[in-house]
């Protein structure tokens, strides 16, 4: 059957029982999961718009309406966020001009930024598993401790609530890939339990048909972007009285991917590069945590945690798209482990209406090691290489909160950071913010922060042996912002952010030397608009635009904008119910203004693009059993966020939801 009429019948059989069966039926109570009550690192009473710092919150239902299976998915349409896929073939979730790598990524606030160089792989992230996703811009709070220059994205989980309930899911997509997921949570007045697990496996992705085939890519099925992933979830919470409780959280991801090559064939180009046949042959995460919460009478508080977060990886690089032999220069096969252990403990005094105060002291130690077999010429044996390294990490933090007059929200926080290594000299630097909310009106919020942020340089940045510098010292940003959240006529809602970061000791690499530096200035401003409205009983519609302006301010820059950090994003999300049972939710974004540049400095334009996204969505037995189909690119947009790297084309998917 044709793509278009398997839209076309999947449509029409799919309303035609959906409404029948909904409309017959009576609704059924769901059963619910609750937010981990032990995952915040940062605990506050005010609402996200009442904080001094942009914060946004993602729900479970915002990630199940949009179809949003990774991480990746989830963020994309959030103001100041890009995603961009590039040369490694990981999406990386870039905000406000920053990498990824200045994103602090917490689950339950277990830290699970790559000890190696501090990124992270959105895609290994599956979302069936979250209650909710806040995120924090770039003034966040001192407790999240170093490393957040762009800001801090905690993953909440879900907990199970009294009696027993879960829901399953099974789907597949056109072009034979597929998913399926399992929850189950449950508990009594004590004891509250979640699990879940999910499996994704996919023989890659279909360019889009407008794409244009060269000798490296002759389009339908990418070459090399096949996936799989398995991942295992747990959490335990045990509440022993009313002031104490204890939380326990394991989580396990086992998978393998393979890395797009570049499509460009012509050597000419400037921005040609020679093709790299990557795969990630194996790839094991392991991470657990054990919590405790503990609020006696009075006005103290107390809570930790202790964790541990692993990541084994096999990677190798291929002479040739067979994927079959290493004979040719800087092929290879590695075995790299990274591991990070820790301990955090807060003590909190509530002052009444004088105010809050937490103490915060945290711990890590990092470790990687990488069994490293590289041909070093053609044709000649592999030759063998061990690398061991290791950091340690200390912080000390201090934040008061006040609320004065019942209108003025004050926060202040101060926290110092010590890294010892294992080569070269320790360093510490201590890092700070301030901000202020203001309640102008009863529908008017005003806020402004000032922050002081640092990021030291990671094992990668300091010593890999081909481009490691182990003289580099912390990167800094000093990060403006100033907002209102203006809640308007019919529950509409305004939400309008200005920034400025200063960015000095910015770590990227020298292409001159091939070593990594500190340059001296980077400067990323911007501002951020969201207009959200529900309309009807239960329609919503969120209107937003980011706009990014990236300047190199190092003594003789040769660029003008920063690379791959795209001036305009446009974002639309609208989405209803009916009574019948029908649920329908599109997306719209659009990026614009993304330049990019050659060894030589010769400078590019990627083509703007536009993407939407459409998810159908039936009760089709009371509460308890769900139809849903949906497309991907609707248009089959032919688009790259990274030169000579297309994404994904038109992709049409089915599934079933059921809850128990």
């Amino acid at each position: 059957m044709k793509p278009k009429k398997w839209y076309v019948f999947g449509i029409v059989l799919w309303l035609y029982v959906g409404m029948s069966l909904a409309m017959a039926a009576e609704d059924a109570k769901q059963p619910s999961t609750t937010v981990y009550s032990l995952g915040e690192v940062v605990v506050s009473a005010d609402s996200p718009e009442n904080t001094p710092v942009k914060t946004v919150e993602i729900t479970a239902e915002d990630i199940e309406k949009r179809h949003a299976l990774t991480l990746a998915k989830a963020l994309e349409l959030l103001p100041g966020v890009d995603i961009r896929r590039g040369g490694e073939g990981v999406p990386r979730v870039n905000i406000r001009g920053f990498r990824s790598r200045h994103t602090i990524l917490l689950l339950n606030g277990i830290p699970l930024n790559s000890t190696y160089d501090s990124q992270f792989d959105p895609n290994m992230i599956s979302t069936e598993n979250i209650a909710k996703i806040k995120v924090s811009y770039g003034g966040h709070s001192v407790l999240y401790g170093q490393g957040g220059l762009a800001g801090v994205i905690n993953i909440i989980t879900k907990q199970g609530t009294t009696g027993l309930g879960g829901d399953v899911s099974a789907e597949m997509d056109e072009h034979g890939n597929h998913y399926t997921k399992l929850n189950v949570g449950g508990g009594n007045d004590k004891v509250s339990f979640f699990g879940a697990v999910n499996n994704y496996e996919s023989d890659g992705f279909h360019v889009s048909d407008n794409f244009d085939p060269t000798s490296q890519e002759d389009g339908n099925e990418r070459n090399n972007s096949d996936s799989e992933r398995l991942s295992l979830f747990g959490n335990l919470v045990y509440e022993m009285n009313d002031e104490m409780e204890i939380g326990l959280t394991l989580e396990r991801t086992t998978g393998e991917y393979g890395t797009p090559p570049m499509t460009v064939d012509d050597k000419k180009d400037p921005f040609y590069k020679k093709p790299k046949y990557d795969r990630t042959e194996d790839l094991e995460t392991l991470s657990g945590q054990v919590s405790m919460s503990y609020t006696p009478k009075g006005m103290f508080g107390f809570r930790g945690w202790v964790f541990a977060n692993t990541n084994d990886q096999e990677n190798a690089r291929y002479d040739d798209d067979t994927y079959s032999t290493m004979t040719k220069k800087n092929t290879y096969r590695s075995n790299d482990e990274t591991e990070i252990k820790g301990a955090a403990f807060q003590t909190s005094a509530n002052f009444g209406t004088a105010g809050n105060a937490v103490l915060a002291l945290s711990t890590e130690a990092s470790d990687y090691t990488s069994d490293f077999r590289n041909v070093d010429k053609d044709n000649a044996s592999p030759t063998a290489y061990y690398y061991d390294h290791g950091l340690d990490m200390y912080s000390a933090a201090l934040e008061y909160n006040v609320r004065l007059l019942s209108k003025l929200g004050v926060t202040a926080g101060y926290s110092h950071h010590w890294q010892t290594k294992d080569e070269g000299s320790d360093v510490d630097k201590g890092s700070y913010m301030a901000g202020l909310s203001y309640d102008l009106t009863d529908s008017t919020i005003l806020r402004a922060s000032y922050a002081r942020k640092i990021r030291f340089p990671d094992i990668k940045q300091l010593y890999d042996p081909s481009s490691g510098n182990a003289d580099l010292v912390p990167e800094e940003s000093k990060n403006y912002e100033a907002g209102i959240t203006q809640r308007m006529f019919k529950d509409m809602t305004l939400d309008l952010a200005v920034f400025k970061n200063e960015v000095s000791q910015y770590i990227e690499k020298n292409d001159a030397t091939d070593l990594y530096k500190n340059w001296e200035a980077y400067d990323f401003k911007g501002f951020e608009i969201y207009l959200f409205k529900p309309f009807l009983a239960t329609g919503t519609i969120g209107l937003g635009y980011s706009y990014l302006d990236t300047k190199d301010k190092s003594a003789g820059a040769k660029r003008d904008e920063l690379q791959y950090r795209p001036a305009h994003k446009y974002t639309l999300d609208v989405g209803y119910t009916w009574d019948f049972g029908l649920r329908v939710h599109a997306d719209i974004l659009h990026t614009a203004d993304q330049y990019y540049y050659s060894d030589n400095f010769d400078k590019g334009k990627l083509k703007d693009y536009t993407l939407v996204n459409v998810k159908l969505e039936q009760k089709v037995y009371r509460d308890s059993v769900f139809l849903y189909l949906g497309l991907d690119n609707l248009t089959d947009e032919n688009y790259e966020e990274s030169y000579g790297l297309p994404q994904a084309g038109r992709t049409g998917y089915a599934g079933i939801r059921m809850t128990f």
